[in-house]
């Protein structure tokens, strides 16, 4: 990144411990270095960079949050699996300096974006992660309908549909059974949750593809959820258009980070150093 980093906001997610403590330490390491740092959260859209203390779930909301501005973010982990954070709070001296030293990478990340029409009027909504299509209240299979490129895949008998990024390969998608994805592969998941079907995988199709998913139960309902949040109910013969966004995210990332460092740490695989 060839502009200098002046101004760093730094938010939190609230409802952690430690969260307070963290950005007040790392205000005070900024200021040391000669950045500015910025603890409103109102005005972090003026800095040159957001650093999240958080989880994923955090680092997803900042994503919201800045999607299409072109001001990258920097996730410091404080929270659980932290899939999407760069370091360890323990490492908080050091990326600080790094950022003051313009020694990090940016990484642009896909949106998806979801739009349709629902009982109760249109909806448009963009996801980091993925868009989940799931059985209601009732503890029962639903039936969709799936479309790639207006042609026909499948019908899935299932508890649900995720939809995902290659970001979002290791969220929800993984947990049902998805493969993992390296976040620049250029493709999006289709993964079906607990199918009847033993033979329905999940299917990996170019981020290009437009992706339709049609309701076709009478006696069941639906729901729609983007990144685990904005829940959309579904009725019989709704459909759910996915496709990519013309948003991105920009994530800021450490020399010495990478993604399947991230794996090999995250996932505690055999051989791992670290």
């Amino acid at each position: 990144m060839n502009k200098p980093v002046k101004k760093i906001a730094l938010v939190a997610n609230a409802a952690k411990p430690a969260a307070r403590r963290i950005v007040q330490r790392a205000a005070k390491l900024a200021a040391a270095v000669g950045m500015k740092p910025i603890n409103d959260e109102t005005k972090a859209h003026s800095a040159d960079l957001v650093m999240v203390f958080g989880g994923d779930g955090t680092m997803l909301q900042w994503a919201r949050n800045t999607a299409g501005s072109g001001i990258p973010i920097f996730g410091v982990n404080i929270g659980g699996m932290g899939f999407l954070t760069s370091v360890s709070g323990k490492d908080l001296a050091k990326a600080i300096r790094s950022i003051a030293a313009r020694e990090f990478s940016i990484e642009s990340r896909t949106l998806l974006s979801a739009k349709g029409e629902a009982d109760d009027g249109r909806f448009q909504l963009d996801a980091m992660n993925d868009f989940v299509i799931s059985r209601g209240s009732v503890p029962r299979m639903i039936r969709l309908e799936v479309k790639v490129n207006s042609e026909v895949l499948t019908v899935y008998r299932c508890d649900g549909l995720v939809v995902s990024s290659a970001t979002g390969s290791t969220a929800y998608s993984l947990a049902a059974g998805g493969a993992i994805v390296a976040p620049d592969a250029g493709v999006f998941s289709i993964t079906p949750i607990c199918p009847h079907t033993l033979s329905n995988r999940a299917v990996i199709v170019g981020q290009q593809s437009t992706v339709e998913v049609r309701v076709l139960d009478r006696q069941r309902e639906a729901t729609l959820s983007a990144d685990g949040r904005d829940v959309v109910e579904l009725a019989d013969g709704n459909s759910v258009i996915i496709r990519r966004s013309r948003r991105t995210v920009k994530l800021a990332r450490l020399p010495d980070s990478s993604f399947f460092k991230t794996l090999r740490q995250k996932l505690q695989w055999m051989g791992s150093h670290a």
